[in-house]
């Protein structure tokens, strides 16, 4: 599935988020933030095609990071993932990775759900979501994406898995510094911490499907968006 990364430059972590399932390639792309995105990474975009960018960072990146456009004329979507972000619910994003997967699946089912409403619009397309660095917000958005279009939980995790090779997490933990100036540590991604996300939808919902339909999103939305990225 390497062959899913495309090269981007000033955006780390691009690739298809098709090829598996009944999801089929170029109408769906998931990625890091495009805040050093370079003119000749805009030129590949547009050969894309690409038309919509859903960011789901907090206003706080948006404003330290802005996306950078170079004359792209994509619309965007801000679809914040975590609730503190949006400012519905006054809860923290837990630290810990294992503590971060459950928390996102409960709190983040009206973004998800912002995010297949846009995507039921066939002129949204080709569609790229992206956050940071495109590993845990956009892991369980394309996650979610996937499932709805009938990919295997194997499936749907080997591509997850790939953020790690992406970012270069392949040989273990790496420092940065986030918007706040403050030095942190990216750790890689594991399988159990997108099984924890979806097990959580599972326990509590039964399926994607019926996740989403809970937070909003109607039968003919859920249809229109297999319509519209299907093979």
């Amino acid at each position: 599935m390497t062959d899913a990364f495309i090269d981007i430059p000033g955006v780390r972590n691009f690739r298809d988020a098709g090829g598996i399932g009944a999801l089929r390639r170029g109408v769906l792309y998931r990625s890091g933030s495009f805040h050093t995105l370079t003119e000749e990474g805009a030129r590949r975009l547009k050969a894309l095609g690409l038309r919509t960018v859903i960011d789901l960072r907090s206003a706080f990146e948006l404003d330290v990071w802005p996306d950078q456009r170079h004359g792209l004329d994509h619309e965007t979507l801000h679809v914040p993932t975590l609730p503190a972000d949006r400012g519905d619910v006054d809860r923290p994003w837990p630290e810990d990775q294992a503590s971060l997967y459950p928390f996102m699946a409960e709190t983040a089912g009206s973004s998800l759900a912002a995010v297949v409403r846009r995507l039921a619009a066939p002129e949204s397309l080709a569609v790229v979501v992206h956050c940071a660095v495109g590993k845990d917000r956009t892991g369980l958005t394309i996650a979610v994406l996937q499932s709805l279009l009938g990919a295997s939980e194997a499936d749907i995790t080997a591509d997850f898995l790939l953020s790690n090779l992406g970012l270069g997490l392949d040989k273990g933990p790496t420092p940065y510094i986030d918007e706040t100036g403050t030095e942190r540590v990216s750790r890689p991604v594991g399988a159990e911490l997108l099984a924890s996300s979806l097990a959580w939808i599972h326990t509590h919902h039964g399926s994607v499907p019926a996740y989403l339909r809970h937070h909003g999103v109607t039968e003919e939305e859920l249809d229109a968006v297999r319509t519209n990225l299907a093979a």
